[in-house]
């Protein structure tokens, strides 16, 4: 990756960064730095050289393939949206006769259209004459065509800065948030079902480094629900490009078979969950995890009652996240739709471990009780004893 001037005239893709901006410049810098880094690392895992230029708001990747380029960059957090662009000299009249290129080939007679124009760093025109001086130049190479600042079928965007001119007319959205890697390393929770590997990728999008942890029922869990779990993996590995996510395997067969032969059948899932708990805390600290993170949304199932989530909370030993705890089914549902890891059809996922009726609220004291009569301390060790390690890079998984 080379930073440095471009020549004018050129196809250039522009990346722009949202609350990046809002932090103090040492941090900026910092971030823009580690933005820069997934960049670069997404790009060459796809065999695609760039060099690049920071400039305020804005950062500016030159390479052979810009459409390919901005598609790959769309996926990157911390990355607001995405636009190919012809780069100009800093002059309006380049910027105008740009833009009637642009216009040409995708304005037609009769319809309506608006020009969005920024200026900064360039002295003369303001933003509004410039966009109007390029409307005007529009409507006299495309008789017919008029102007509807308010719902206009055809944008076009024109940028006067220091290092030259911009135009445009497609902007790519990209998720936003920080950066991969500003807030270190957690531990997620990773299942077979919609909510766990949302919560992965808000968390991800909140410039978390994730490792997953899946805890396998064995016997009573379905068929599907490891490979589901590893597809979801791979899926969530294509937003970090370039970076490995890991996954431990938890077989914990044993300690299901011993909760159903000894504990209450009502109090099962909370039983459950504080296991996870347990596990998943013992395994961020021996591993150096920052956190441990769930796909809890409040009062969604039974185990999730604010008097549940409570007590499973107990468990933890390590701050608890839970980015989907306000979060409705539907919202969940369209993030997972966004993210590529839901299925219409997801196949076996039973779990035959939970009862008939599963109580909605739970006492501390007697849970506590219950986790001595089924052993749960001896269970977590064991299961710690017997992990196994997936990592997912690019979308592709592989066993170590």
């Amino acid at each position: 990756m080379l930073h440095g001037p471009a020549f004018p005239e050129e196809k250039v893709v522009m990346l722009r960064y949202g609350e990046l901006f809002l932090k103090s410049e040492p941090v900026k810098r910092h971030f823009v730095g580690l933005l820069l880094r997934n960049c670069g690392r997404a790009l060459e895992s796809a065999g695609l050289s760039f060099r690049a230029e920071v400039h305020r708001g804005r950062i500016l990747l030159h390479g052979e393939k810009p459409d390919e380029i901005a598609r790959i960059l769309s996926r990157i957090f911390g990355v607001v949206d995405v636009s190919v662009c012809t780069r100009t000299t800093p002059d309006p009249e380049a910027v105008k006769d740009a833009a009637v290129v642009y216009a040409t080939v995708r304005l037609h007679r009769g319809q309506s259209f608006a020009v969005r124009a920024r200026r900064q760093g360039v002295e003369g025109l303001s933003s509004q004459e410039l966009a109007a001086d390029v409307g005007s130049a529009i409507i006299n190479a495309i008789p017919g065509a008029w102007v509807d600042l308010g719902s206009p079928e055809y944008e076009i965007f024109v940028e006067l800065r220091e290092f030259g001119g911009l135009v445009y007319d497609t902007r790519l959205p990209a998720p936003g948030g920080l950066p991969w890697g500003t807030q270190g390393k957690i531990l997620a929770l990773l299942s077979s079902g919609i909510d766990s590997p949302v919560a992965i990728w808000q968390m991800m999008r909140r410039g978390c480094e994730v490792d997953a942890l899946h805890i396998h029922s064995g016997p009573y869990a379905g068929r599907d629900v490891l490979p589901t779990a590893l597809r979801h993996l791979s899926i969530l590995s294509t937003w970090c490009s370039g970076f490995p996510m890991r996954l431990y395997q938890a077989d914990a067969g044993h300690f299901y078979e011993t909760l159903i032969e000894r504990a209450t059948p009502r109090l099962r899932c909370v039983l459950c969950k504080r296991f996870m708990m347990h596990l998943g805390s013992e395994l961020a600290m021996r591993e150096g995890h920052l956190a441990l993170c769930t796909g809890d949304s409040l009062g969604q199932v039974a185990s999730q009652t604010m008097a549940n989530l409570a007590v499973v909370s107990g468990a933890a030993t390590v701050p608890l996240l839970r980015p989907l705890l306000a979060f409705d089914k539907q919202e969940t549902v369209h993030l997972a739709k966004k993210i590529g890891t839901f299925d219409s059809h997801p196949g076996d996922l039973a779990c035959s471990v939970v009862p008939r009726i599963a109580a909605t609220i739970s006492k501390p004291n007697e849970i506590k009780t219950l986790e001595e009569v089924v052993e749960m301390q001896s269970h977590v060790s064991a299961v710690l004893e017997n992990i196994r390690m997936y990592t997912a890079l690019n979308g592709r998984i592989e066993t170590i």
